[in-house]
């Protein structure tokens, strides 16, 4: 079992920015992946971005790219979100996921094996 902790939401006006943290506990040594995802008021879950983690490969949503970026810490067994020029859409509640394997895409929310309980992130105009 692994398990997620995410901290760092909160309020924030467009345009700004917000640091997200997930801190991973547990078995660690048998996550090949990590990722986030968002779920807004009355919509799916959506995929916002992933990092592999030995490799640190990156996987992006369009909507984030240029403005998101993930990070990992191996030593410290957490997983960073930077989030630069926020807008109004990014509003959601972001979770931290952990994937023990990623069979097709990264984006696939059936790839990821655990789930932290959610951070809000509120962005006013």
């Amino acid at each position: 079992q692994v398990q997620l902790v995410e901290s760092g939401g909160g309020l924030v006006q467009a345009g700004g920015s917000l640091r997200l943290s997930c801190a991973a506990s547990g078995r660690t040594s048998s996550v090949y992946a990590m990722a986030w995802f968002r779920q807004a008021p009355r919509k799916e879950r959506e995929f916002v971005v992933a990092i592999t983690w030995s490799g640190g490969i990156t996987y992006y949503a369009d909507s984030v790219k240029g403005r998101f970026t993930i990070s990992r810490d191996n030593a410290k067994n957490t997983v960073s979100l930077k989030m630069n020029d926020l807008k109004l859409e990014d509003t959601a509640v972001y979770y931290c996921a952990a994937a023990r394997y990623l069979i097709g895409r990264a984006q696939q929310s059936t790839n990821y094996d655990y789930w932290g309980q959610g951070t809000q992130v509120t962005v006013s105009s």
